[in-house]
């Protein structure tokens, strides 16, 4: 008897940023969504089984930036960086213009 009866149409929220490389292990990614780092769809979300699909949307809040991902696609494995890119669509906002004269902090 097969686990894939039929097509999989949700992964929980832990394995899907895994599989499109957001985070370097998927122990960090449940780690990232229960400290409360990540919404779905608008709302933070606690729980790394949380299910995704196709459609939904997730704001994920690493160290240095804050991505917004469309998840396109839900993947069968965590492959190569291209295979990974075509799981979601970015809609990050543009980082702010580096403006002249100022200095970044140390």
């Amino acid at each position: 008897m097969s686990g894939e009866a039929g097509a999989v149409d949700r992964l929980r929220i832990d394995k899907w940023l895994w599989h499109a490389r957001v985070l370097k292990s998927r122990t960090l990614a449940a780690k990232l969504v229960a400290d409360g780092h990540v919404r779905l769809n608008g709302t933070r979300t606690l729980d790394p089984a949380k299910s995704v699909r196709p459609g939904d949307v997730l704001t994920v809040a690493l160290e240095r930036t804050v991505r917004v991902l469309k998840v396109l696609d839900l993947g069968a494995r965590r492959g190569p960086a291209s295979e990974a890119q075509a799981l979601y669509e970015d809609l990050s906002p543009a980082p702010p213009a580096h403006e002249p004269g100022r200095r970044s902090p140390p």
